[in-house]
């Protein structure tokens, strides 16, 4: 085993030898692991074999690099041969899929690419760990943008930014903080975060994990080995099903059975809850009833920046600015500059991000809700409005009747397009329940019966392409409008059709990209740049 091998002194758990190493995938993660790897080979490393998917024109040329340095890279084959001290597994390769368990048969030892990073690191460099469904992005640049501004060289890693390793490698990092998904934290062994944060915990890839359960599990390993790291401590937002659950579990064990401390924030009650109060915590984060972001923390109360003062809106990004303050202040930053750094930071790109108006109708970016609970907690921010919404792209499958009772509370009309388009606008369709109306604080009154609307956009009349679906297959379902779309331009303009002068229309997709684009990212700038020739079109 690897730990019995002898180790660098001055790093976390890096052995002098790794032996014969295997890299699964040739994607980002991958790339990096065996761009650290090659240069190793003749000294740490015995041997290098990478295991590619298709051979693309990049990939290609990246692996003759890795060739003239010795090492073995084979493109399209899943069955590995040989033995393996050291596996380290792409994020994108499943757990359950033959391809990792073929290399986990094969190898001694089988990690992420976060684990490896982790391990190689120097011994006193310091981690903040950011897991959760949702919010983790935002979360990491706030908390690194807090250090920053605290004097400490601190970086955004992980999915946001380089990968873990290629800052490890830089060498010029004090305090790596990570963004780690489910993904990674799978495949996680010694890895000990002096922070943790875990922001919550609602479905999403699923089919990765084989269920909500393993999910789950996944994400709460962030928390296995903190007690090997003194004075550790871990955030969780406790406004959460599942994360409350495990501060309930940390609340019932001694200090010296947990083996570190931890900061809830929130209570079941919400974001006000102060869980010192709540149930005897020693420590709380909460937004106290002044609007004031306030962490209970060694024993003082510290006053932060207003909630109404973030640059970030809504009331999932106080929850984010919450956790990362908790973990500024957990590394010892001081109070004040947690909270001028809080009011200093600007929203990040496809969250919740400004894009730009069209004859008076805010656009907005939120491409990277890419499930249920993120659209939630994006309409949840828009208290002065009620935007038209665009939902839908690839369908994950998820439960869509939170989605739909929270827009028939806060939107004015959704238009669903892409892939998801006609199961999304189906949920619509049921006449609206007196339990619901209940829940939107209005009346309960029967449903108005649907209606067929013909949409056309004050520029010209929108085109369908590719799906023969029809802008004209509209309805409306209680106070809430309707329609369908093809793609994301139609659908743009079939909102912006509908919305007037003081409206927002939101992207806020619900839904994974891969009907019409290669991520996310790709969606929203496709987004912005339709807005800004809709804006040029309209003359501002």
């Amino acid at each position: 085993m690897m730990a019995a091998r002898a180790l660098i002194e001055g790093r976390k758990h890096a052995p002098e030898s790794l032996g014969r190493v295997l890299v699964l995938g040739l994607g980002k993660s991958g790339r990096a692991a065996a761009g650290y790897l090659a240069p190793l080979l003749g000294g740490r490393v015995q041997e290098l074999c990478v295991m590619a998917g298709a051979p693309g024109e990049d990939a290609c040329a990246f692996a003759e690099g890795l060739r003239s340095l010795g090492a073995r890279v084979e493109f399209g084959s899943e069955q590995v041969k040989g033995a393996f001290d050291l596996c380290i597994a792409s994020p994108g390769i499943p757990q359950f899929s033959a391809f990792y368990e073929s290399a986990a048969a094969a190898s001694t030892e089988i990690v992420s690419e976060v684990e490896f990073a982790w391990r190689e690191s120097a011994q006193d460099a310091r981690w903040v760990a950011v897991t959760g469904t949702n919010g983790k992005t935002t979360t990491v640049a706030l908390a690194a943008h807090v250090l920053r501004a605290a004097g400490l060289a601190a970086k955004a890693v992980g999915n946001i930014g380089d990968t873990c390793l290629e800052a490890v490698a830089a060498g010029d990092v004090q305090v790596y903080v990570a963004e780690v998904s489910s993904y990674q934290l799978a495949s996680t062994a010694l890895f000990a975060p002096d922070v943790a944060v875990i922001l919550n915990v609602t479905p999403d890839h699923l089919s990765w994990h084989q269920g909500f359960e393993a999910y789950a599990a996944a994400k709460l390993r962030v928390l296995a080995n903190l007690p090997a790291v003194p004075g550790s401590v871990a955030v969780l937002d406790a406004t959460d099903d599942v994360v409350r659950r495990t501060v309930r579990a940390l609340r019932a064990q001694t200090p010296a059975e947990r083996g570190f401390s931890y900061v809830p924030v929130g209570t079941a009650a919400g974001l006000a809850g102060d869980m010192r109060a709540a149930c005897g915590s020693d420590n709380a984060a909460f937004l106290g009833e002044d609007g004031t972001l306030r962490v209970a923390w060694g024993g003082r109360e510290h006053d932060l920046v207003r909630a109404c003062d973030l640059q970030i809106k809504g009331e999932h990004n106080v929850a984010n600015a919450l956790c990362a303050a908790s973990a500024a202040l957990a590394l010892g930053v001081d109070a004040r500059t947690v909270s001028h750094a809080l009011a200093g930071f600007a929203p990040l790109e496809h969250r919740l991000e400004p894009c730009g108006c069209v004859a008076g109708v805010r656009c907005v970016n939120d491409s990277k809700a890419t499930n249920v609970d993120a659209t939630l907690k994006a309409l949840a921010a828009f208290d002065d409005v009620r935007p038209v919404v665009l939902l839908g792209g690839r369908d994950k499958g998820t439960d869509l009747a939170p989605l739909v009772q929270a827009a028939r509370c806060h939107a004015k009309a959704v238009v669903c397009f892409g892939e998801a388009a006609r199961r999304f606008a189906s949920a619509f369709q049921p006449t609206q329940s007196a339990d619901a109306a209940a829940v939107c604080g209005a009346p309960s009154s029967p449903s108005k019966p649907s209606s067929r609307t013909e949409v056309r956009h004050a520029l010209g009349s929108p085109s369908i392409s590719g799906t023969g679906e029809t802008l004209a297959d509209s309805g409306s379902t209680g106070e809430l409008l309707v329609l369908r779309a093809g793609h994301l331009e139609d659908a743009l303009d079939a909102a912006l059709s509908v919305a007037s002068a003081g409206d927002v229309v939101l992207l806020s997709p619900a839904c994974a990209s891969f009907d019409e684009f290669g991520s996310f990212e790709e969606r929203g700038r496709a987004f912005k740049a339709l807005v800004d020739a809709r804006a040029q079109r309209a003359g501002k």
